[in-house]
C-alpha cells in the first residue's frame, strides 16, 4: 500500500474541525454548574458522529483502506481510554473533586493530551518508518501493556491514592501549596486569601501554619486543584507509552494515528460522566481490550517480521483488523450484559 502521507485537504479539514469542536465545547459549558449524565451522553453521541464523519470523508475522498485503518485505530484508541478514565476516578476522588470542577479539569487536561500526543505520535512513527525492527519493541511495549493488565487484581474497593504522586510532590516543591479548594482556581494570590487577615500575615508570614492551609508562604499557591491537573497530565503521558504503539500496530501513517487518537481523546471528556454510571455494568470490556492488545502486538510483529526478516506471506488487511478491533469491543459489552457482575446480578 503507498503511503497515506500528508494531503493539506485532509490536515486542513482535520485541523478545523478539531479547533472548533473544542471551542464549541468551551463554550457550551462556560456557565454550566453541573454536568448531567444526559448532557454528557449528546456530547458523547456528538464526538463519535464527528469522528465517524471523518471516517466518511476519508472513504469518500481517499478510500475505503486508508478509512479502515484510521476507524480501526480510533475504536482501539477509544477502548484503551477506559482504563484511563478509571484512573481519572481515581485521581478525582484522592484530591475530593466534584461536579463542574471535573469537567474543567479534564478539559485543560485533554489539551495537553493533544499537544503531547503530537510528539509522541512524530517520534514513534519516525522510529518505525526509520526501521522494520523498532517494530519488534514496539509489539513488546503492547504485549506487555495487556500483560500488565491482566495481572491487575480485579479489587475495587482499594482505590489508590493520588494526593501523594510524585507530579504532586514536585509541585510541592516548585510552588508553595494551598491546601483547600478555592471557587473553580488553579492558582490563588496570597493577598486574595489572607486579605481580611493581613495584619497577621504581615506579622508571621514565615509560618505556614499561621496563615492557615499553606505549606508554606508565597506569593501565589496551587490549589488541590492544578495537583489534580498534575496528576492527571502525568498519568495520561504515561498511558501514552501503552497507547501510541498499540495505534502505529494498526497504521503508521502520522496523520491517520494522529487523527485516530486526538477524536478519541476529543470525546474522552464527556465519556468520562457516561462511563462514571456504566461503569459497574461494563465488567467484561477490560477482557476484549486486554484480547485486542494481544491481538495487535501480534500483528506489529508479524509486519516487522515480514519487513525485516522474510516474508511469511500472511498479511492482514485493514478490513479485516478494523473487523477484528470492532468485534471484539462488541463482544466485550455483549458479555457484560449476558454475564453481568455478581453485584449487578444479586441486584
Amino acid at each position: 500500500m503507498a503511503h497515506f502521507g500528508f494531503p493539506l485537504e485532509a490536515i486542513f479539514i482535520f485541523f478545523a474541525v478539531v479547533a472548533v469542536s473544542v471551542y464549541l465545547d468551551l463554550f457550551a459549558h462556560k456557565k454550566s454548574t453541573v454536568i448531567t449524565l444526559r448532557d454528557a451522553a449528546r456530547w458523547s453521541i456528538f464526538w463519535v458522529s464527528l469522528a465517524l464523519l471523518f471516517f466518511a470523508y476519508l472513504w469518500i475522498r481517499f478510500g475505503k483502506s486508508w478509512a479502515d485503518l484510521y476507524l480501526a485505530g480510533y475504536a482501539l484508541e477509544k477502548s484503551l481510554s477506559v482504563d484511563n478514565l478509571m484512573v481519572f476516578m481515581a485521581i478525582f476522588a484522592s484530591f475530593g473533586i466534584k461536579g463542574i470542577l471535573q469537567h474543567r479539569i479534564l478539559y485543560y487536561g485533554i489539551i495537553g493530551a493533544l499537544i503531547f500526543r503530537a510528539g509522541f505520535v512524530v517520534i514513534g512513527t519516525g522510529l518505525f518508518q526509520a526501521s522494520p525492527w523498532v517494530g519488534f519493541v514496539f509489539a513488546a511495549f503492547v504485549i506487555w501493556s495487556a500483560i500488565k493488565m491482566l495481572q491487575q487484581p480485579g479489587n475495587d474497593e482499594e482505590i489508590e491514592d493520588y494526593s501523594n504522586h510524585w507530579s504532586v510532590r514536585l509541585t510541592g516543591k516548585l510552588i508553595p501549596v494551598y491546601t483547600r479548594l478555592h471557587l473553580e482556581r488553579f492558582f490563588v494570590r496570597h493577598h486574595d486569601l489572607f486579605k481580611d487577615d493581613a495584619a497577621n500575615a504581615t506579622e508571621d508570614r514565615g509560618n505556614a501554619v499561621s496563615i492557615g492551609g499553606v505549606t508554606r508562604a508565597g506569593a501565589l499557591y496551587a490549589t488541590p486543584a492544578f495537583l489534580c491537573l498534575m496528576a492527571i497530565e502525568t498519568s495520561d503521558i504515561a498511558f501514552a507509552f501503552d497507547s501510541v504503539p498499540a495505534v502505529i500496530a494498526v497504521t503508521q501513517e502520522p496523520l491517520l494515528v494522529y487523527a485516530a487518537m486526538i477524536f478519541a481523546i476529543l470525546g474522552l471528556r464527556s465519556l468520562y460522566f457516561v462511563l462514571a454510571a456504566l461503569t459497574k455494568y461494563l465488567v467484561h470490556l477490560e477482557k476484549a481490550v486486554i484480547g485486542l492488545l494481544f491481538f495487535i502486538g501480534a500483528k506489529m510483529a508479524l509486519q516487522s517480521w515480514n519487513h525485516a526478516i522474510s516474508d511469511t506471506g500472511f498479511h492482514i488487511s485493514p478490513g479485516w483488523s478494523l473487523a477484528i478491533v470492532l468485534g471484539m469491543l462488541a463482544l466485550g459489552i455483549l458479555a457484560s450484559f449476558v454475564f453481568p457482575g455478581k453485584e449487578d446480578s444479586q441486584g
